[in-house]
C-alpha cells in the first residue's frame, strides 16, 4: 500500500495551484472543471487536487493498494463499525475501491487498479507525497483505530505525535495530539537534501521564510522545512524518511527528547508556533457523502 494524494478544497483554488506550481515546485497535471490536479516527477498522476470552495476543508486522502488488500480492508472496516462505501475514482488515474470515515471525520480513500503516468525530469520537483499529518482530538485512540481497522502500524509515539506507517516508510501519516480535528500539514518528498535546501532558497526569493526548519526530525529521521502557504495550509519539503522493518520497536515519548532549547536532531531550527497553530486549524474535515450499508458491497470488494 502507498500514500498517493490528498484532495483539498479552498477559496481561490486557481491561486493555490499557481503558488504550488510557480513557486513551490509542483507541475500542473490537469484541470477538470474548477479542480486543479498537480503532480510531481514520479509516476503518480497527481499528488494534490485543489477544488474551489467557499471554505477550506480536506476532501480525502488517497492510498493505492491491491484488490487483495481491499478485501482485508473491507473486513477490518466492517469489524470496526466505521462508515464506508464503495467508490469509483473520477480523478486522474481512476481506480476503484472504498472510502472510509475515521472517528474524527478524516476520509481515507483506498483505490485498486489506479493508473500511473510516465515520470518527468526535474531535480527540484517533488517526487511524491511522503506523508500527510492530521491533528486529532484523541491521537492515541486514532492510532489504535487505524491499526485495528486498516492494518496500519504505529511506528513511534512522541509527546506531540503518533506516527503511523502503511508500508516500510516510517510514516505515511501521523496524528498530532492537538485537541482538534484538522489537517496538520502536507509533506512533499524531494529528491535529496540539496533539493530541500534549494526549495527553501526559491521561497526566500519570493519573500517567504520557513515557519519551522530547516532541520532533521527524530522519528523518521527526515530532513524538513515547513512553510505556511498563501492558501492557508502548511506544506513541507522533506526527504529521506527512514525505512523500517516489520519488527521495528515502537518508540515512546521518553525515547524522543532533545536537550533544552533544541527541537530537532541538528539543533538549528526555529519554530513559529503561533502562526503554525492558526494554519493547522484551517483545513477541517467535511463529509460530502452518505455511507452505504456495509454488507451489500463486502462481497463485491472481496
Amino acid at each position: 500500500m502507498n500514500l498517493r494524494s490528498i484532495e483539498i478544497a479552498c477559496p481561490d483554488a486557481a491561486g493555490a495551484a499557481r503558488f504550488l506550481t510557480e513557486i513551490w515546485g509542483l507541475a500542473p497535471a490537469e484541470v477538470r472543471g474548477a479542480t486543479h490536479y498537480l503532480r510531481g516527477s514520479g509516476s503518480y498522476p497527481y499528488l494534490i487536487a485543489i477544488a474551489e470552495s467557499d471554505t477550506p476543508f480536506v476532501r480525502s486522502t488517497t492510498f493505492t493498494c491491491t484488490r487483495e488488500r481491499l478485501a482485508s480492508l473491507a473486513a477490518g472496516i466492517a469489524q470496526a463499525g466505521l462508515d464506508a462505501r464503495p467508490v469509483t475514482s473520477e480523478d486522474p488515474g481512476g481506480g476503484e475501491g472504498l472510502i472510509v470515515e475515521l472517528a474524527e471525520g478524516e476520509l481515507f480513500r483506498f483505490l485498486a487498479d489506479s493508473g500511473e503516468v510516465a515520470p518527468i525530469d526535474g531535480d527540484d520537483l517533488p517526487v511524491k507525497l511522503t506523508h500527510c499529518v492530521f491533528n486529532a482530538i484523541d491521537a492515541e485512540a486514532t492510532g489504535h483505530l487505524v491499526e485495528a481497522a486498516l492494518g496500519f502500524r504505529v511506528s513511534d509515539r512522541t509527546k506531540g505525535m503518533v506516527f503511523v506507517r502503511c508500508n516500510e516508510s516510517h510514516h505515511s501519516t501521523a496524528f498530532a495530539r492537538a485537541g482538534i480535528a484538522s489537517l496538520n500539514h502536507i509533506a512533499f518528498e524531494m529528491r535529496d537534501t540539496d533539493a530541500v535546501m534549494r526549495g527553501i532558497g526559491r521561497l526566500r526569493d519570493h519573500g517567504m521564510v520557513p515557519a519551522w526548519g530547516p532541520g532533521r526530525h527524530g522519528p523518521g529521521s527526515n530532513v524538513f522545512a515547513y512553510f505556511i502557504a498563501p492558501f492557508g495550509g502548511v506544506v513541507e519539503f522533506s526527504t529521506a524518511v527512514e525505512k523500517v522493518p516489520d519488527d521495528y520497536p515502537v518508540g515512546a515519548p521518553k525515547d524522543w527528547t532533545w536537550p533544552e532549547g533544541r527541537i530537532d536532531q541538528w539543533g538549528i531550527s526555529d519554530r513559529d508556533n503561533a502562526a503554525l497553530r492558526v494554519a493547522e486549524e484551517r483545513f477541517r474535515f467535511r463529509r460530502d457523502w452518505e455511507p452505504a450499508p456495509l454488507n451489500p458491497w463486502m462481497g463485491a470488494i472481496a
